[in-house]
């Protein structure tokens, strides 16, 4: 599925902190890089700074937390409800720390991206940069993909690579990596609103061809390999 090329598409963004990544988009869509325009903020904590940079940004901004609901399923089902009523065409995950049932993400199938601190399918879960440092990794990174019911296990669309010095600490990869992500994800939703990425089954596609493997930001360049 993808977009009508060269139009300007609205998306819901997902967040659950400071809101860097939707600052991110914000700069880039300002800067005329990326057409991705948030008409909605949706967050499961009440005090997530990002619900701010979207007030303060004149986007519309809610705070939805999971205890405020009965189940899982009423949860979700007021977020899709609040998601159609912005009439996004996607949805952007940006740091929202929750993991999503089967029907809400089968409600956006092809159509939601979440991006992912290593280069999947390596590391997928929590403390990636740790892990990579105890692996003995030389390369990590960041990844855009689908969200499928398949936790971190999505299509990959791109990824950025980030190389990994020897004296490293988890906090200085973790700065280094969400540098290149902050660039990666609004080149990708870039991509989507020009038409050129898609998903055909389970593949995704860059201009109508299936992708052998993920776009690459290499970590000299800017712009995709």
């Amino acid at each position: 599925m993808s977009v009508q090329a060269g139009k300007d598409f609205p998306v819901a963004v997902m967040l659950s902190g400071a809101g860097t990544t939707l600052e991110a988009i914000l700069k880039a869509n300002a800067d005329g890089l990326c057409r991705a325009r948030p008409t909605l903020v949706l967050s499961d904590r009440q005090k997530a700074r990002g619900l701010k940079v979207a007030q303060a940004a004149g986007i519309p901004a809610r705070a939805l937390p999971r205890r405020d609901f009965q189940d899982q399923a009423a949860h979700e089902g007021a977020l899709a409800e609040a998601i159609d009523a912005s009439q996004a065409h996607w949805v952007v995950l940006a740091g929202y720390m929750r993991i999503l049932g089967g029907d809400f993400v089968r409600a956006f199938a092809g159509r939601m991206l979440n991006t992912h601190p290593s280069l999947l399918p390596a590391h997928r879960g929590l403390n990636t940069y740790q892990r990579a440092l105890d692996a003995n990794d030389t390369m990590h990174g960041c990844s855009v993909h689908f969200v499928t019911e398949d936790l971190d296990g999505g299509p990959v669309i791109a990824q950025a690579e980030v190389p990994i010095q020897r004296r490293d600490t988890a906090a200085e990869l973790e700065q280094r990596t969400r540098a290149r992500e902050r660039r990666l994800y609004p080149m990708v939703l870039e991509l989507v609103a020009d038409g050129r990425i898609g998903l055909d089954g389970s593949q995704p596609t860059f201009d109508g061809k299936v992708l052998e493997r993920p776009l690459r930001l290499p970590w000299n360049g800017e712009e995709l390999e």
